[in-house]
């Protein structure tokens, strides 16, 4: 049996108003269920305005999107924003309580969720982000990364079958970015197929722990593959205006010195190792 994609885009065209190019080009895609995908491209590519579609914050110029085989459109607009989560670039953007309890429960009373079930739901959404000592704290007083946090405990506190982080690791520390990354598998170990992932981003360490990459070239799809496929190919990232990743920029610089290295794309972990042994031989 065929499974239905999670999200599909059929032949979607996006422009903004007064712009000379579309946003998006006739996009026609697929993301499946239970999959972390994330989305590359050079500034201006399409990446943001694709994530606003799924979630009916912009309608499309042509085409169709569905989410679990809903259509996306004003009809379904809340069906939809049930089933797809957002998580923004900046934080401070998505809060509206005066604690970190009251910003996680906001989307529950607007849902009508009785108060007995939210005492339930808001302590177990911040406990699976880590943040359950900080309930009572104001939101403007975290660190970023803990705002991050809490915006995802509010995303999860209302069961989305759909996680969209939005840049939301840009603004972060390296640190900071690591734990998110890290934060995001633990989610995706804990919920397996019951979430699905879409990372928008710049940052190609968090691009390359998903299961998918998807890159958008002005507005166009460019290309669809396992990260290993995507990061190894250096020249084509170059061409994209992306960046490539430290590991592949090593291991260039390495056999321009005669040294045989890996043919396989390598995580910088995956090269550090491989760097051990080399040495241990020596």
């Amino acid at each position: 049996m065929v499974m239905q994609p999670i999200i599909e885009f059929k032949d979607v065209s996006f422009s903004y108003p007064n712009a000379e190019q579309p946003a998006l080009k006739n996009l026609s895609l697929q993301i499946q269920k239970g999959d972390w995908v994330a989305v590359i491209g050079h500034n201006g590519s399409g990446k943001s305005t694709f994530a606003k579609l799924i979630n009916y914050l912009l309608i499309p110029t042509s085409g169709s999107i569905t989410v679990d085989g809903i259509p996306v459109d004003q009809e379904h607009v809340y069906d939809i924003r049930d089933l797809v989560g957002m998580v923004f670039q900046n934080p401070d953007n998505q809060f509206v309580g005066a604690t970190v309890a009251d910003d996680v429960a906001f989307g529950l009373e607007n849902r009508q969720v009785p108060r007995e079930k939210m005492l339930e739901i808001v302590p177990d959404a911040l406990e699976r982000v880590q943040m359950n000592a900080y309930a009572a704290r104001e939101p403007a007083r975290l660190s970023g990364g803990q705002k991050q946090r809490v915006a995802i405990a509010s995303v999860l506190a209302v069961e989305p079958k759909v996680l969209i982080l939005d840049e939301a690791t840009s603004m972060l520390d390296p640190k900071g970015r690591r734990e998110m990354i890290a934060l995001v598998h633990e989610l995706k170990q804990e919920l397996g197929a019951e979430l699905t992932v879409l990372s928008i981003t710049h940052d190609i360490d968090e691009a390359a722990s998903a299961d998918e990459v998807v890159i958008l070239n002005d507005g166009e799809l460019m290309g669809v593959d396992k990260p290993e496929v995507i990061f190894s190919d250096a020249e084509r990232l170059r061409r994209l205006g992306l960046a490539v990743p430290f590991a592949e920029q090593l291991k260039a610089k390495l056999k321009a010195r005669g040294i045989k290295v890996p043919e396989t794309y390598q995580t910088t972990e995956g090269m550090a190792e491989w760097i051990w042994q080399l040495h241990s031989k020596m």
